[in-house]
């Protein structure tokens, strides 16, 4: 007797590696720390958006991840998201910086290593397609019991409309 097995479908992931980046470690955590789960489009918008030096590299760590993904496996930018997101210290660029009476000063500059993985969620069945007003959280710190307060005292208006 066959018994025919489930195949599960394999997990298509992209990698994009930025080895010897000049920042530190802990400036492109914070940024990696915003983008991690997201969408590719919805990243390239944070990216742009943010106004932090980190953000250039990161951008385009991401953007040759999603041309990866696009090349090797041929799916389209709309099914990406971003499932792993790494920054690991690398070794410290060492200078000497001249100063006084002919001595000089050691300068330490780090450098980083930026790992991106993307993963195409048209493959996979763990991801929907989730209506924007159902993900919304109820506002935890809104009283269900208000009191009356000094805003009923004017009219319908309000105070800072022009007339």
């Amino acid at each position: 007797m066959i018994t025919k097995e489930k195949t599960k479908k394999s997990v298509l992931e992209v990698y994009a590696f930025g080895h010897h980046i000049p920042m530190s470690p802990d400036k492109a955590r914070r940024i990696i720390d915003q983008i991690r789960g997201r969408s590719y489009e919805e990243t390239l918008m944070i990216l742009e958006l943010m106004s932090y030096r980190a953000c250039y590299p990161i951008f385009k760590l991401v953007y040759s991840a999603a041309s990866n993904a696009s090349y090797n496996m041929s799916s389209k930018e709309t099914h990406l998201i971003i499932s792993k997101a790494e920054v690991n210290a690398s070794t410290s660029t060492k200078k000497l910086k001249p100063r006084a009476r002919g001595r000089s000063y050691p300068v330490k500059k780090s450098t980083c290593h930026i790992s991106i993985v993307m993963k195409d969620i048209s493959f996979d069945d763990e991801y929907r397609e989730v209506d924007s007003l159902k993900s919304v959280k109820k506002v935890r710190w809104k009283k269900k019991h208000t009191t009356i307060g000094y805003h009923n005292m004017y009219s319908s208006e309000g105070i800072w409309d022009k007339k």
